[in-house]
């Protein structure tokens, strides 16, 4: 959202694109919740598979019903559909950053940034088979057993994700002026201001440093 904000017209709203935005998103994962988890407890598959659930447990589920490898396939395809758009998003803030200090053409960090995350990405493809049993850090209790896979998917959701959120609230909170706020986001109203300032600043920050410490148990 960051990414395709930067490139948003002036006369947009800011506001409403978050909150259409979310909208959005958290009806996709309700719509595919009821999708998926049924399949699940009907064939007694596990539910708490994870990451691995879509790549593991789906496959097992679709294979013991009528049509699953139409269904399958359909489900994969939109999965790498959903993966190259999420690629070509985190490419541009790679790639934008990169060429405003090098000076580089786009063609070429383009081929160099998609070349890098696809092999970070065949890290986490073979964690599925060749290697299932490496385990990088067997020397730390918390990742013991973890596979390349689970330690990225640990990284970026255990702390990447909430440290990232938090740093977004401290910027925005605190290193944003009470102007700047008020035109990105066209809030005329002075107290919805404050109270959004007031939310950003104190209560987001707490929130998302608890969320942390519950997640690293």
């Amino acid at each position: 959202m960051m990414t395709m904000g930067a490139y948003m017209k002036p006369e947009y709203s800011i506001s409403k694109a978050v909150v259409t935005v979310a909208m959005a998103q958290g009806l996709v994962a309700l719509l595919a919740g009821m999708s998926i988890f049924p399949l699940v407890f009907r064939f007694d598959l596990a539910p708490a598979q994870g990451p691995g659930l879509i790549f593991v447990t789906l496959p097992v589920a679709f294979s013991q019903m009528p049509g699953g490898a139409v269904f399958g396939a359909l489900l994969f395809m939109l999965l790498s559909f959903a993966a190259l758009t999420a690629t070509i998003v985190m490419q541009e803030s790679i790639v934008a950053w990169l060429e405003e200090r090098t000076g580089t053409s786009r063609r070429r960090l383009a081929w160099l940034s998609g070349l890098a995350i696809w092999l970070t990405g065949s890290i986490t493809v073979f964690s599925f088979n060749r290697w299932k049993d490496v385990h990088p850090l067997t020397w730390l209790g918390v990742a013991s057993t973890k596979t390349p896979f689970d330690l990225l998917d640990y990284l970026t959701s255990n702390i990447l994700m909430p440290l990232g959120g938090l740093m977004v609230a401290l910027i925005a909170g605190w290193a944003l002026s009470r102007e700047v706020v008020a035109k990105e986001l066209r809030m005329t109203h002075p107290a919805l201001l404050s109270a959004w300032r007031m939310a950003v600043r104190y209560i987001v920050p707490v929130g998302l440093v608890i969320i942390f410490i519950s997640i690293q148990g």
